[in-house]
């Protein structure tokens, strides 16, 4: 790798802040939780944080944190994401690619609406009801 000139340094500066406010908790109310075990990560589970995290920038939502996590228990059904949004139930969606990674940011973050196809599990709902 050559020297980066400082305009290259600056680049790659700002590209990074972007990546670190993603995972900033602080004034964001809904989070995006992608299951990053074994499993996971052998289903799929890297590109599917991608495509959020790329969603998220081009639609250019600030509200919302993207976490990782290891195992959530579901492996016949990786990548695995859990959703937390105000005011709907905590919901598990089990095979999420990068596809239906867009597709729950724009129906369940903006539309408040799920994506029922691929809805894996309410855990609020379970301990609740």
């Amino acid at each position: 790798m050559g020297k980066m000139t400082l305009e290259e340094l600056r680049k790659l500066r700002e590209e990074k802040k972007k990546v670190v406010e993603k995972r900033d908790v602080s004034d964001k109310d809904v989070v995006i939780i992608v299951g990053m075990g074994t499993c996971g990560i052998a289903a799929g589970a890297k590109q599917t944080l991608d495509a959020f995290l790329d969603e998220l920038d081009k639609r250019d939502i600030h509200n919302v944190v993207v976490k990782q996590t290891g195992c959530m228990g579901f492996c016949a059904n990786e990548p695995t994401v859990e959703v937390k949004k105000p005011g709907m139930p905590d919901i598990v969606y089990g095979r999420v690619d990068d596809k239906i990674a867009r597709k729950i940011v724009d129906r369940h973050i903006i539309q408040s609406r799920l994506v029922n196809e691929h809805v894996f599990d309410k855990p609020s709902t379970d301990i609740v009801g």
